[in-house]
Parts: C-alpha cells; structure tokens; sequence
C-alpha cells in the first residue's frame, strides 16, 4: 500500500443521463429494489471496475432504455446520495433508437412546468432544479 492511502475509501459512483428531446426530459420510474420501486429517476446506473463514467452512462442507458445516447455537458459536480455514494449527471440527447422501459415500470417526458408531477427518487431530486435551464433554453444534449 502507498503511504497516506490507508484512510481512502472507494466513493460508489452512479452516473444518470438527462436525456432531453424537443424541450422535454426523460424520467425512468424505479421497478427495483423494493425500497426504490415506483420512484422515479434519471436513467443510468453503477460505474464498473475500470469503467470511466462516460463509458458507464452509454453501456446503462442501452441496456436499460435500449437507445444510444450522445453526452452533453455534466450538471453540477458530485450529487450526495445515501450511504456515500455520489450521483453525477449529464445532458444527453438520444443518437439511435427509441426510448423503451425494458428495465423500469415506465417512462415519461416531462416538460419545465411538468418536471415536479413524478415523485423523484431523493438522490435524483436535487438534481431535477439544474436541468431546468437546459429546458427552457431549448439546450439539446
């Protein structure tokens, strides 16, 4: 072990695609866990070993909506959630295919005045009020 790396501790990353298309955002209502179940949230997921965030963010989005997406510009810095993980948030627009819920109960374009008619997951609700201006600015990912 290197000298001064004993105290550091692995961060869970979680990267989440705010997927905007025609002024609208996509939200992805939650079917697992349990405690998550019917919440809803940015589509992405966990960052794996080796895995850049980028990288992460493009493999969930297509495996989970089964689109390819083209990354934007990131939104704020790390986003707190629970037990020490950190949630990081990009624009993104759709480059191939149509958004399809094969791993969530629904999805659901939300325009700026619509954004708060989902109940979002606690993690992703901070999160909800900074993709705003990309709304009404007509800012395509």
């Amino acid at each position: 072990m290197m000298p001064g790396r004993e105290g550091l501790v692995a961060i869970n990353v979680v990267v989440g695609a705010a997927i905007i298309s025609g002024g609208r955002l996509l939200a992805a209502q939650r079917a697992e866990p349990p405690e998550l179940a019917g919440g809803w949230e940015f589509p992405g997921g966990k960052v794996d070993p080796g895995e850049s965030d980028e990288d992460a963010l493009v493999r969930e989005c297509h495996e989970e909506l089964g689109v390819k997406i083209a990354l934007d510009v990131r939104i704020g810095a790390d986003w707190p959630l629970s037990l020490g993980g950190v949630l990081r948030v990009w624009t993104a627009g759709i480059a191939a295919g149509e958004p399809r819920a094969l791993e969530h109960l629904a999805l659901r374009w939300l325009g700026p005045d619509e954004l708060y008619d989902v109940e979002w997951l606690p993690g992703d609700l901070p999160v909800v009020e900074a993709i705003r201006p990309h709304l009404l600015g007509g800012v395509e990912g």
